[in-house]
């Protein structure tokens, strides 16, 4: 959702939430004040906002067509009829269905709850499906209202896209997808990813790197002061400020839309969480239409239904952006998804329950619904609001913004524009921040480009046959010497423009796709091809360290660890691969599998062969999805079937110093 850090939220830590009470008559009042549907559908929205919200998912938007028809296709032949006609504790439960209105039918809905999903015994093979296919980035668990936001705003492969508050990434994930869309055309654009809180932007990582893509950095900024970012220089040899086609606000809320999965939000909702928000909110809403660019489009979403979070944030920016920027009329869009329209009165209700007017002491003006003058020149009713009792899902609000001109900020002010525009009033103590810990693979180096000229990276495009085409001069090491010497990742080609124009001045968690390893160096090229470049460099690579295998290759690799050439002959792989095997100096190459179902796409998986025997290089969690997406072979996470090879005499063949390669299921 909009943030999942909500305002006044306490650690669940100890806190029974069985014995929660799903009730609040402070939330219950205000919102039936609010009429946002007619008085006769209180109780369906009021019983939806206290049933466990149910498990969606959808296919990840940049696999290509045919491994997106594959993923439908193996859960709907292996998992659609075991959900069918089941029941659970006593009640029977509805067959999985499909998000009518999520593009390409690749958007599914289970309604069972996250968490009977995942200990439920009934439910363990389908949720044993989707942590595989999650894991190797072909699907994305995502509730289904935080894919509407992504879609509003309409990324096409060209885009320049910011998202402001990005963290946990999964619609971020969904911006990163849209520019891939198409296989066949490589994107130019980027997507950066912004959180304020650290550690929240290393997890940014996990999320992202599913999707092997070279084409996103990750910042960590405060969003209402996301700074200036140089691009190329004028004519006046001043350096122009970076200004993005799409803008994501999905900015820090009070989460009350989330009552179905947030239990806690019961307990804890009171009026002036909203209020304690409102300005922060529109802090970040101002920065992002300042960063737009002029006819770009910017989408201002929150997981609240509050209209202080909500209608008086879009109206605030209504009315101090003028004409220069416009509401968008979205009812023709995503037609077949419920929604209300936005509404354009709203009380205002303080600590006490009071109710507030304009004027009043320690209130802010932009907290009150619009004049009648400003309501016929705002249109808020073009603002999407998703409730839980119109389709089965969480509560959203939606603003979808286009800007029509721009109005010039002096460079000096520019940085405290946000600042200053509304004056924050405190409604709670400043509360003690602990520092938090960050990931144990949090990298803290500074990023450095190579030339494509250097010694090592001559050797890997010599040795693996990558053309000229392919961008040599976009690959970056993290190290403050910037030579290659552990690992060398690979950027779009305005990333790295962005980055080494704004030096340490952009805080820069990560960039791009993890391209070439260090392995050895006894051998003729001591770097081999990480799994997750391949998808981006596949097609500027010629044949010569390529295998043409077949399944049965593939499966003793995934299945045996380091297999001799013996082992692999007395296994049924053909005399012919074991030769082109052998003619290949000790090193990484790569196994092509096609498939017997020309409609299933081919495989390439770096392998990494040794004197004796070769070893398939990807992780754990991705041959598990291989076994189970090729072979039909279901397996248990905790399961270790090829733990028959000691690491002793895994190192004799192959050794890795900073990225230990071992057997893939081991």
């Amino acid at each position: 959702m909009a943030k999942k850090k909500h305002y006044g939220r306490k650690s669940a830590v100890n806190r029974n939430w069985a014995n929660i009470e799903r009730e609040n008559p402070l939330w219950e009042s205000y919102y039936r004040s609010l009429q946002l549907f007619p008085d006769d559908q209180w109780e369906l929205f009021k019983k939806a906002c206290q049933e466990p919200l149910p498990l969606t998912f959808r296919v990840t938007g940049s696999t290509s067509p045919k491994l997106r028809k594959e993923i439908l296709q193996l859960f709907q032949q292996d998992h659609l009829e075991k959900l069918t006609g089941v029941e659970f504790e006593g009640v029977k439960v509805d067959p999985p269905q499909l998000l009518p209105w999520y593009p390409s039918q690749s958007a599914w809905q289970i309604d069972v709850p996250k968490r009977v999903m995942r200990k439920n015994e009934m439910f363990s093979a389908t949720q044993r499906f989707l942590v595989l296919e999650t894991g190797a980035g072909n699907i994305s668990r995502q509730e289904a209202v935080s894919m509407v936001p992504p879609l509003l705003l309409d990324v096409q492969p060209c885009h320049k896209v910011l998202d402001m508050c990005a963290a946990p990434g999964s619609k971020t994930a969904q911006l990163i997808e849209a520019l891939h869309a198409d296989p066949a055309t490589p994107p130019t654009g980027f997507v950066i990813a912004n959180d304020s809180d650290t550690r929240r932007s290393h997890m940014l990582v996990h999320q992202l790197k599913r999707l092997r893509s070279p084409n996103y950095l990750i910042l960590n900024h405060d969003a209402q002061f996301f700074p200036r970012i140089a691009v190329e220089q004028d004519v006046s040899s001043k350096h122009k400020c970076l200004k993005f086609d799409r803008v994501l606000c999905d900015v820090p809320c009070s989460g009350d839309g989330t009552l179905r999965k947030n239990i806690n939000v019961w307990s804890d909702w009171k009026h002036q969480n909203g209020l304690g928000l409102h300005a922060l909110q529109w802090k970040i809403l101002n920065r992002g239409i300042e960063l737009l660019e002029d006819g770009g489009r910017i989408v201002y979403s929150t997981c609240s239904l509050n209209p202080i979070e909500d209608e008086a944030v879009v109206a605030q920016a209504l009315r101090k952006w003028g004409d220069s920027v416009s509401l968008v009329d979205c009812s023709a869009e995503l037609p077949q998804l419920k929604r209300c329209r936005g509404i354009s009165q709203w009380p205002v209700i303080g600590k006490n329950q009071q109710i507030k007017t304009r004027g009043d002491e320690g209130s802010l003006e932009s907290w009150f619904p619009p004049t009648a003058e400003e309501a016929r020149m705002f249109h808020l009713e073009r603002c999407m609001r998703i409730l839980p009792h119109q389709q089965n899902t969480g509560g959203f609000f939606v603003a979808v913004f286009e800007k029509t001109a721009s109005v010039e900020t002096a460079p000096e002010v520019e940085e405290k524009l946000a600042a200053v525009t509304i004056a924050e009033p405190s409604t709670t103590a400043p509360a003690e921040k602990k520092k938090k810990a960050l990931p144990l693979d949090a990298i803290d180096e500074p990023f450095n480009f190579v030339s494509g000229d250097n010694e090592d990276m001559q050797k890997c495009w010599s040795f693996f046959g990558i053309n000229e085409q392919f961008n040599r001069d976009c690959c970056l090491v993290r190290s403050k010497l910037g030579d290659p010497i552990r690992v060398v990742y690979t950027v779009n080609p305005m990333l790295k423009d962005i980055i080494q124009m704004n030096g340490e001045k952009l805080k820069k968690i990560y960039a791009g796709v993890k391209m070439f390893v260090y392995q050895r160096d006894d051998i003729e090229c001591p770097w081999r091809i990480h799994s997750e470049a391949v998808p981006c460099i596949r097609n500027y690579m010629n044949h010569n360290r390529v295998i043409e295998g077949d399944k049965e290759l593939l499966r003793v690799l995934i299945e045996e660890p380091f297999p001799t050439y013996d082992f692999l002959l007395k296994h049924d792989v053909s005399q012919k691969i074991i030769d082109k095997i052998n003619t290949l100096s000790t090193g990484c190459a790569f196994v092509h599998v096609s498939r017997d179902d020309e409609d299933k796409e081919s495989l390439l998986i770096p392998i990494w062969k040794g004197v004796k025997s070769i070893n398939i290089m990807i992780a754990k969690q991705d041959a598990h999805e291989l076994l189970y997406r090729v072979f039909g072979i279901e397996t248990k996470a905790k399961e270790n079937p090829n733990a028959r090879v000691s690491p002793e005499d895994a190192e004799k063949d192959s050794t890795d110093a900073c990225d230990k390669v071992e057997p893939a299921l081991s």
